[in-house]
């Protein structure tokens, strides 16, 4: 196993959260491809970027074939997300269809466009990126149904997937305050921001690196016993409740 090159495609790895996971990857040696709207600003030898629109379910799969045909994937890091913040009155078609194909139907195709490698490897790695917000969040209708949504698919490919060594885990972080998702909501230096932080039983908004460490530890050929699991990365948040 030891033997095997690590090549990870991280969806939205071009800033915020998704920026952290490719570094941390990069810096455990694997080749990392960024899958995003727009190009990384910084660089690695590394490290290879597409730009495709998540949202464009005909562009995503193009892409994931083009990738799966051009390099052996080992990793699958599905980060990109969207809120679309609205209260229930609000919500509309177009919402629903666009998150329920920027959360499921992103993570789904390169996730098949993957799994030949993966499973001729006898090895993989896909980690999905959920939300605290899955447990429930005003105004985050769509999102939160996506986000959970997202935790009962990974079990699902978790039992489907390992007999072919393929392991699949979610990170699900809480409010990350150096991320433009959390910007588009609040200024992290707001007294929103500070009371939401004082809300948190830690004490702090997250940080991009915080919910990278947990991806890294999911990512790891060492990770092989672990399987089907949510990991919280939201300072005790999920245990409580909070205020935005």
């Amino acid at each position: 196993m030891g033997a095997l090159h690590h090549t990870a495609i991280v969806s939205g790895g071009n800033t915020g959260i998704g920026a952290a996971i490719a570094r941390g990857l990069l810096d455990e040696g694997y080749d990392v491809i960024s899958l995003s709207r727009r190009k990384p600003d910084w660089s690695h030898p590394k490290l290879t970027s597409r730009e495709v629109d998540l949202l464009d379910a005909t562009a995503t799969r193009q892409a994931a074939a083009e990738l799966a045909a051009n390099f052996a994937i080992t990793h699958v890091v599905h980060n990109a997300g969207a809120i679309r913040a609205k209260l229930l009155e609000e919500v509309d078609d177009e919402d629903v269809g666009a998150l329920a194909q920027l959360h499921f139907g992103a993570g789904i195709a390169l996730a098949q466009a993957a799994l030949p490698n993966m499973k001729q490897a006898r090895f993989g790695r896909i980690v999905l990126l959920s939300s605290r917000a899955a447990l429930g969040a005003a105004t985050r209708t769509v999102y939160s149904a996506t986000k959970a949504g997202i935790i009962g698919m990974a079990r699902t490919w978790a039992l489907e997937l390992a007999p072919f060594g393929i392991t699949v885990n979610v990170v699900a972080p809480g409010p990350i305050g150096d991320t433009e998702m959390f910007e588009s909501v609040m200024s992290p230096e707001s007294e929103r921001a500070k009371k939401l932080a004082q809300s948190i039983p830690l004490g702090r908004l997250g940080k991009s690196s915080d919910v990278a460490r947990a991806v890294t530890f999911f990512s790891s050929p060492d990770a092989d016993f672990i399987t089907g699991q949510t990991l919280y990365v939201c300072g005790g948040a999920s245990i409580g409740s909070i205020s935005i």
